[in-house]
């Protein structure tokens, strides 16, 4: 069985990353990645953290068990299950975010930290599990938990580095049997503050000076620690057979623009639905499996990763929306997915919940439930719906399709 490496970037859009056509970032490590694998152009998340997180780990869309920002309930099977019910070694370290802290008068369990290991994590080293932002942030002197005790906190102690390190610890410790390490990074999320590469890093006033000039380097340690995982694997003789997946949960901060090597530059899209906000990377490498570097270009979305793990670990059976694509790591048979949908419902403020919505997306086209339809290669702003009297007949067809399929799935309540 191979070993499982998932890296999640919290708001790390497709345009912050080199392979990708970026020209604002360095990012060599998660390029090499790319280069020696298999990166799809088209990953569709859902717009904001914790709908993705319930997504991506249960292979359900949102309106079969999203109920509160920043939870997940425990009725629910996630790929931590999986991989453990296979045999697993299992660990989860940085952004956690899933008890429900927010809404600590309605969920009775939100201070039990064991829920990590009821979701399948034999491990954990984890930000905002019983203690939420206002008792500790991610980056200097963090906030951490890790296997039921608060860790020591320190003005020069880098939260970052405390989760890789110890997703290093735990790959030397379990190198000789199978293991799934879930790695959702608390990097780029805001504030963004200096890393210890940052020269403004020595001023310990400036380690939580929130400015936007600070987002480059968070991206640059991005890189350097999935470089040190790659290294570790290497060390270790393991990177042959290792699957890494690095991807995004969703867009970047809309504070943040972009500049690409090709075309006009991209302002984040984080909590909003166009293209920006539900566009992230993913680049998986496996080089005892992919032998060549290839370029993926349809569409894959977030409930596929929970299925694509199971097929892998040999799970099968159990109730989920994805489509695995395990079969494109292995150079099987393959029919690529048409359309792509996403229920977004973020029960999160009026900012972000002013973009409630569900839509249904091909490659080039979008429709809204409420009927709105884009041409998303030459509009992924969606500043120009595209009216009935104006549709070609093949347009008309695309339309008819998409509303057929957006009638699979319930409408708000």
């Amino acid at each position: 069985m191979p070993n499982v490496i998932l890296i999640m970037a919290d708001d790390m859009g497709y345009e912050c990353v080199g392979a990708y056509g970026s020209a604002s970032y360095q990012t060599p490590r998660i390029d090499q990645l790319a280069s020696e694998g298999i990166r799809f152009e088209n990953c569709v998340s859902q717009p904001l953290c914790t709908p993705s997180r319930v997504k991506i780990m249960t292979g359900k869309y949102n309106y079969r068990n999203y109920d509160y920002f920043g939870h997940l309930n425990l009725s629910e099977y996630t790929f931590g299950n999986v991989m453990q019910d296979a045999g697993y070694a299992t660990c989860i370290a940085g952004k956690w975010q899933l008890n429900g802290l927010s809404y600590k008068d309605q969920i009775a369990d939100w201070n039990d930290n064991t829920r990590p290991n009821k979701f399948g994590f034999d491990e954990y080293c984890l930000w905002q599990l019983t203690k939420d932002r206002s008792e500790g942030e991610r980056y200097a002197d963090p906030m951490i938990e890790q296997n039921g005790m608060a860790l020591e906190r320190n003005a020069d102690i880098y939260g970052p580095n405390i989760f890789a390190d110890y997703i290093l610890d735990f790959i030397e410790r379990k190198k000789d049997q199978p293991f799934f390490v879930y790695y959702p990074m608390v990097l780029v999320h805001d504030p963004f503050v200096p890393t210890p590469d940052s020269k403004d890093w020595v001023v310990k006033e400036n380690r939580y000076k929130n400015d936007t000039a600070y987002f480059k380097d968070m991206v640059a340690y991005t890189d350097k620690i999935v470089g040190k995982i790659m290294d570790k694997l290497k060390e270790l003789n393991l990177d042959e057979n290792t699957l890494v997946i690095f991807t995004g949960d969703n867009g970047t901060h809309p504070t943040i623009t972009s500049k690409m090597r090709a075309g006009t530059p991209i302002q984040g899209a984080k909590g909003n639905t166009i293209d920006a906000g539900t566009h992230v990377p993913l680049i998986v490498s496996w080089p005892g499996q992919i032998k060549e570097s290839s370029v993926y270009e349809d569409l894959i979305e977030f409930s596929d990763f929970f299925p694509t793990l199971a097929e892998l670990a040999g799970i099968e059976g159990k109730e989920n929306d994805g489509k695995s694509f395990y079969p494109l790591l292995v150079g099987g048979e393959y029919k690529p997915r048409e359309t792509a949908f996403v229920h977004y419902d973020p029960r999160w403020g009026k900012n972000v919940n002013q973009y409630r919505n569900q839509f249904v997306r091909t490659l080039d086209y979008k429709l809204y439930q409420n009927s709105t339809f884009f041409k998303l290669t030459n509009d992924k702003l969606e500043k120009y719906p595209l009216t009935s009297d104006s549709l070609k007949p093949e347009e008309l067809t695309i339309k008819a399709a998409l509303e057929n399929e957006l009638k699979k799935h319930p409408k708000w309540n």
